[in-house]
């Protein structure tokens, strides 16, 4: 790995132009890196597209348009060969919370998420691409010959800094919607979506889809930049990653015309049920599937599991068969590659001062790992997780006992998004519960980090949100009810 160079600059890009003027120093979250960047304040009225009007040139484009470019992109893309993409991945070294192994492997997987098949699905399954290739028309039941059409907006993208994905996913989710984007560059990631968009400028500076993305770092909070920008003569939509302060923060520029598309912080879990004991060899199965929920991008993202409701029974043999199966995941956690999981990066002192506590406390709690910071398995000898299961972190989870599946549904509510369940056809019994007190979405253990755009994202369909639904009713008298033509009311 090579040593980056001090104090990198991280350009400020509008619309296709690349400006490293008005240069102010801040720091990358962590405080592992200062970079320079554009002050924002100087570029406050040149940062918003403002006329909407200036969206029309997306719409001289198709969706096979649309589809070609992505492709290309896909092509020029390349971690091996993109010298934006080799600086960003090396400054990212030092800002993401993740160790190198993890980032790298994040970068080379960013042309995979550009394939033109799985647009053409995610895009179909969501939105619908007839909806943004022009007028939908339906007759309805009075005669009504309804048109509904999706169109793109001015949107300001908030973006999470826990996976570079994360930056390319919303780059795609404009293009495909037609829409003018402004990321904010996160503190733990400013790099990223700097150098996707450098490359769009290098590919084709003068397409629409380029001169639609702006992308540009401002500390967060800064309320004397934020509400001159958040007003909806400038953008329409918010689209927030984040946690809870910084969404709270956000809300309070809301209003009419500015609408916010909240991608909350949330928690998961997993459900590992009884017949997981009937043999070895199905414990050794979900152990190792637990451990990469447990794992995957060192626990740091929304759809990691941390609290483990185990239906192994509370009596004596229970839990020691339980104690047996954490050790099972401990084991299958150490093993997983480092293109998924490493040691951590810094493993978080409070979370490993109440980790080393619960050491002492073995009557009702056995730690199974974490003297080194590489992350532990906590099981409880009670049916209760541990105090600081919201800190669990660093690849630290905790396993539950419960002897009935009703036990889990107290634990389950609106901050719940993904919840990973082994054996498969547990499904059964659980799919049509689980989301009345909470649950978000429901995946197979083992899969919580296979994430798919094409499937509903926190309980709400974040592209179909992100577009601008427009109907046109056609009507006469001739064929509809007139309002005029009602008989007067005696």
């Amino acid at each position: 790995m090579n040593k980056p160079i001090s104090n990198p600059i991280a350009p400020m890009i509008i619309r296709g132009e690349v400006i490293t003027d008005n240069l102010i120093e801040v720091g990358g979250r962590g405080g592992d890196l200062a970079f320079l960047t554009p002050d924002a304040h100087k570029y406050i009225d040149k940062l918003p597209l403002g006329n909407p009007a200036r969206l029309a040139d997306l719409y001289t484009l198709s969706f096979d348009d649309i589809l070609d470019y992505a492709g290309e992109l896909a092509r020029h893309l390349d971690v091996a060969t993109n010298r934006h993409l080799q600086e960003a991945c090396e400054l990212s070294y030092l800002t993401a919370p993740t160790t190198p192994s993890l980032v790298r492997n994040s970068y080379m997987g960013l042309p995979n998420m550009l394939a033109r098949d799985a647009i053409i699905e995610a895009v179909d399954s969501t939105v619908g691409i007839k909806y943004l290739e022009g007028w939908v028309k339906q007759r309805l039941l009075d005669g009504t010959e309804l048109e509904v059409r999706c169109f793109g907006s001015r949107a300001l993208h908030i973006v999470a800094g826990n996976s570079p994905g994360l930056s390319l996913l919303t780059i795609i989710r404009n293009m495909v919607l037609r829409s003018d984007a402004i990321i904010k560059a996160p503190s733990n990631d400013p790099f990223t979506a700097l150098a996707i968009a450098r490359t769009m400028i290098d590919m084709a500076p003068d397409h629409p889809l380029t001169r639609h993305l702006s992308v540009a770092y401002w500390k967060g909070g800064d309320t004397a930049f934020e509400a001159r920008l958040y007003q909806p003569q400038n953008i329409e939509k918010i689209v927030a990653w984040g946690g809870f302060a910084s969404l709270k923060h956000v809300t309070q520029y809301i209003q009419p015309g500015l609408e916010l598309i909240s991608l909350d912080p949330k928690r998961s879990a997993s459900i590992i049920g009884k017949d997981t004991f009937g043999s070895e060899a199905s414990m050794r199965e979900a152990a190792l599937r637990l451990a990469s929920d447990i794992g995957a991008m060192n626990q740091k993202g929304c759809v990691n599991a941390r609290v483990v409701y185990v239906q192994s029974g509370t009596d004596e043999a229970d839990l020691a068969q339980l104690n047996t199966f954490g050790k099972y995941v401990y084991e299958a956690l150490m093993g997983l590659p480092n293109s998924l999981s490493t040691a951590p990066k810094r493993y978080d002192e409070g979370l490993k001062e109440h980790v080393d506590a619960l050491r002492l406390d073995d009557q009702w709690y056995k730690v199974i790992g974490g003297k080194d910071g590489e992350g532990a398995i906590i099981v409880s000898q009670i049916p209760e997780a541990v105090s600081f299961s919201t800190l669990l972190d660093d690849r630290t989870a905790n396993l539950v006992p419960v002897d009935t599946l009703d036990e889990v549904m107290d634990a389950v509510d609106a901050y719940t998004q993904t919840v990973g369940i082994y054996p498969e056809n547990l499904k059964d019994d659980l799919k049509d519960r689980l989301p009345l007190y909470g649950a978000q979405r429901i995946v197979s253990l083992g899969y919580a980090i296979a994430g798919k755009w094409a499937a509903p994202q926190d309980a709400i369909e974040p592209l179909r949100r992100m577009g601008k639904w427009i109907s046109n009713q056609i009507a006469s008298p001739e064929t509809t009810p007139a309002p005029w033509q009602r008989p007067p009311i005696n």
